[in-house]
């Protein structure tokens, strides 16, 4: 039953000292236990969450934000959470659709993903480029797969047990919102998405631009393809 359930919010954060006492508070407001996980920031981010008695687990150095993720997975699993949902840092993802999720998971779903895609909506949807990257991504995914994820980059997701313990054993360490979906998909895991209204991030600066980009697409194409067919 999703009420017997206990719920952990991840909250992965690099760099987000603009974002990361409203994103907190916004968890906290909607009932759910978290951990923030520091990601070896060099601003303040870590500094903030002390002063403001924010639960913090806080890397010694930048793992990337499949190690932090994956740190967060682990935390889950060792403190005895059924399921985890990853909110990013930067304000983007409204934790009053965790209770879409977390139904999903009831449902039967092992991961599931928060889409901005299934359903039209006034939300951010990303810009103009970056929507074409994501569309690309999905059909990469549906011919390796031949299961269609309408938003494969989202880092809104929720996980049950099986996947937390898959992540925990293996995580990508950087991008990996992808290839960890194939990755389960590959293990015979259910993925399933919910729509869900996303925000622009609150503050801060985007890993992904310009150059780095064209790298990311690059990247994950590859990664995609290699742990469709690695198994």
């Amino acid at each position: 039953m999703v009420s017997k359930s206990r719920v952990l919010v991840i909250i992965p954060a690099y760099n987000e000292e603009d974002n990361i006492v409203a994103t907190v508070q916004s968890v906290v407001d909607c009932g759910y236990d978290y951990v923030v996980v520091n990601d070896g920031s060099t601003d303040d981010t870590l500094q903030i969450c002390k002063d403001n008695g924010i639960n913090v687990l806080d890397l010694p150095q930048n793992l990337g934000i499949g190690g932090a993720v994956q740190a967060g997975h682990k935390y889950a699993q060792r403190f005895g959470y059924d399921i985890d949902v990853q909110v990013d840092g930067d304000g983007q993802h409204d934790p009053s659709y965790i209770p879409h999720l977390i139904k999903e998971i009831a449902n039967g779903s092992d991961l599931v993903i928060g889409s901005r895609f299934l359903e039209k909506t006034d939300g951010f949807q990303s810009t103009f480029m970056r929507r074409l990257g994501i569309k690309w991504l999905s059909y990469v995914i549906s011919i390796t797969t031949h299961s269609r994820i309408s938003d494969p980059t989202s880092g809104f997701r929720a996980c049950g047990a099986k996947a937390i313990g898959l992540f925990c054993k293996k995580y990508p360490a950087d991008y990996p919102e992808p290839d960890s979906a194939v990755a389960a998909m590959v293990k015979g895991l259910t993925v399933t998405e919910v729509p869900v209204v996303m925000k622009e991030r609150q503050g801060g600066k985007s890993s992904i631009s310009g150059f780095s980009s064209v790298y990311y697409m690059i990247k994950v194409t590859l990664a995609i393809i290699i742990s469709a067919y690695s198994n």
